[in-house]
């Protein structure tokens, strides 16, 4: 692991246990620009951890310390995120940026397996449960879709690392009542009032680039539903 201080960090809220790791993309087009950006304190923007596309992993603020890569986000109704989380952000040009749009790409074996490695390290010292294991999009949905659907959650799953369905079945498509009932029993937080609209719509894509992401409709289908409970049956309420 390679040390490259941030500056842009500051102090966790006293006694409070960190619960949620967030994984990202950098969004930009190489690792380098993305490392001088989260150093620089004119950015204001850093996380703990950077992991290059061919496995170089950097340390950027200590995880006593409160690092900012969530910004406004939420989950379970939690809303500082950055103050209860752990961030990794992984080399990747992303979706969005127009100088090198389109060059979004999956994620190379080598830094999926040092994301894993270092995942489990971090697991081994703080009790974060499989279902805070979540992207960026997952906490901020309606402005955030990292690290995407080319992203493989299942593979990370199947690394003991975040929560994977486990069985699929046939479903009967809900309410959007229920739809956002289910959603929110799961994590997601959702100020809409039952209707589907673009809140729900932005939740629903954010669910489908985790767990079904050759579908991001933005519709949730009967397989959806199917997901969602598997995913609801593996957690102990």
């Amino acid at each position: 692991m390679i040390t490259q201080p941030s500056p842009n960090f500051n102090d966790r809220p006293k006694g409070i246990k960190i619960k949620y790791l967030i994984l990202h993309y950098t969004g930009m087009a190489t690792g380098e620009a993305a490392l001088e950006r989260l150093c620089d304190d004119r950015a204001k923007v850093s996380a703990h951890y950077l992991v290059e596309e061919d496995g170089r992993v950097y340390s950027l603020v200590p995880e006593s310390k409160r690092a900012w890569h969530a910004g406004v986000a939420s989950w379970e109704g939690d809303r500082d995120i950055n103050g209860l989380s752990i961030g990794i952000e992984l080399v990747n040009p992303g979706h969005d940026a127009p100088e090198y749009k389109g060059n979004y790409r999956p994620f190379p074996e080598a830094q999926m397996m040092a994301l894993a490695e270092l995942a489990k390290d971090i697991l081994s010292r703080h009790k974060i449960v499989p279902w805070h294991i979540l992207g960026h999009s997952d906490v901020a949905p309606n402005r955030k879709c990292d690290p995407g659907e080319l992203f493989e959650w299942k593979w990370l799953a199947s690394e003991g690392v975040g929560l994977w369905p486990k069985v699929i079945k046939d479903m009967s498509s809900g309410e959007a009542l229920s739809i956002q009932e289910k959603l929110t029993k799961y994590g997601y937080v959702i100020e809409s009032n039952g209707d589907i609209d673009q809140q729900i719509r932005n939740v629903i894509c954010a669910f489908q680039r985790h767990f079904r992401p050759t579908d991001i409709s933005g519709t949730f289908d009967q397989e959806c539903h199917a997901i969602l409970e598997s995913l609801l049956g593996a957690r102990d309420y």
